[in-house]
């Protein structure tokens, strides 16, 4: 019996989410579809310039794993840039490390860091505020993901 999946962590969520090559017809056009973790995977590696140990850290995940997301990820950004193909940011197995609050006074909608304890508005003042996901307007970002979900 395989072992579950363990959720990665994720800290970036672009806002956005799909990618076509120019002037290519749509009919013409396959999609390849990148986890959230695979795109965080390069985003550590590539772009803030982490090694590998420390990019496993920061997503709560053995280097081995790490890098074999990072190996799917590069894989599948090479196959749709040299394939014309669409890049579609989705799904996956990863757990937010923000969680967006809505503060009942002003109407203030903000992220904190979920392991931070800061309760209270930073635009009012107010400690009368709700998790997204309490609130019903936070469906995107604030629970676990798993492949099976569509962002």
């Amino acid at each position: 019996m395989a072992r579950p999946i363990k959720f990665r962590r994720v800290e970036f969520f672009p806002t956005d989410t799909y990618f076509i090559p120019w002037g290519k017809p749509k009919c013409e056009i396959e999609e390849i579809v990148l986890k959230v973790e695979e795109l965080e995977a390069m985003r550590l590696k590539d772009i803030e310039e982490l090694n590998q140990e420390q990019c496993a850290e920061k997503m709560q995940i053995s280097r081995q794993t790490f890098q074999n997301i990072i190996d799917s990820a590069r894989k599948k950004t090479a196959i749709a840039l040299t394939e014309g193909n669409a890049i579609r940011i989705s799904g996956g197995n990863y757990r937010a490390t923000f969680c967006k609050f809505k503060c009942f006074d002003c109407g203030n909608v903000y992220e904190i860091n979920y392991e931070e304890d800061k309760r209270i508005c930073p635009a009012c003042g107010s400690e009368k505020i709700a998790c997204g996901k309490k609130a019903e307007f936070c469906k995107k970002w604030c629970k676990r993901h798993n492949s099976n979900d569509n962002v």
